[in-house]
């Protein structure tokens, strides 16, 4: 089992409830919509999946751990198998976009000549390759997306979360972007993009989790 949420719930003080009893199970290689409007728990869901914030209550299991442990070597370890992608894209303003794919390698030192013929495979592939010594502030929204889709599948996660990546980007755009995430999940990485673009979700057939004021609707 890829994730399992048992009976989670979310609360903010004083009694501002943000997710109520979620329960669902993903299998490994799954690639899911998370959908709702504005304000219905979507990234609070994925905080939870990337340790951001811990349950109220419930039990989150992730790669079979739970993830409730205070245990720091054990969540470090466990964040090394994610990857994640911000609507705001959190690129390193000063870091070229060749830069800030590598980071995460040279983080874990991993050898420079692999780092340079890695990390440019991955600008061609989501199609920036020729952009790779500008800076984010000379990229269009488009750009920077692909960039950070890049950065953040660099380490080979096994789940890649997706938290309204097309938000800031035209439909084309927005499809385009879709069919990279797509292509990364045929090639074995297991996807949980929220989004509340519900056309685009239409036209990929994708199963999806529908939170309706942080609840899970059928």
């Amino acid at each position: 089992m890829l994730l399992s949420f048992e009976n989670v719930s979310l609360s903010y003080p004083p009694d501002h409830a943000v997710l109520e009893d979620v329960s669902f199970h993903i299998d490994e290689g799954a690639f899911y919509f998370l959908t709702g409007q504005s304000g219905a728990g979507k990234s609070s869901l994925l905080r939870l999946i990337y340790q951001a914030e811990r349950p109220t209550s419930g039990r989150v299991y992730l790669f079979g751990e739970l993830l409730n442990s205070s245990d720091r070597q054990k969540q470090a370890a466990l964040r090394q198998k994610l990857g994640i992608v911000f609507q705001d894209f959190r690129l390193i303003p000063y870091l070229t976009a060749h830069e800030n794919v590598a980071l995460p390698l040279r983080l874990q030192e991993a050898d420079e000549a692999y780092i340079t013929k890695h990390v440019q495979e991955l600008l061609d592939w989501v199609g920036v390759g020729a952009r790779g010594s500008a800076y984010p502030d000379e990229l269009s929204g488009g750009e920077q997306q692909r960039v950070a889709i890049a950065r953040s599948v660099v380490s080979k996660p096994r789940l890649l979360l997706a938290d309204e990546p097309t938000g800031n980007v035209d439909e084309e755009t927005a499809m385009k972007l879709f069919h990279l995430f797509d292509e990364l999940n045929k090639m074995g990485t297991s996807v949980i993009l929220a989004t509340h673009q519900t056309p685009l979700v239409e036209k990929f057939k994708k199963p999806a989790l529908h939170l309706v004021r942080g609840r899970i609707s059928p």
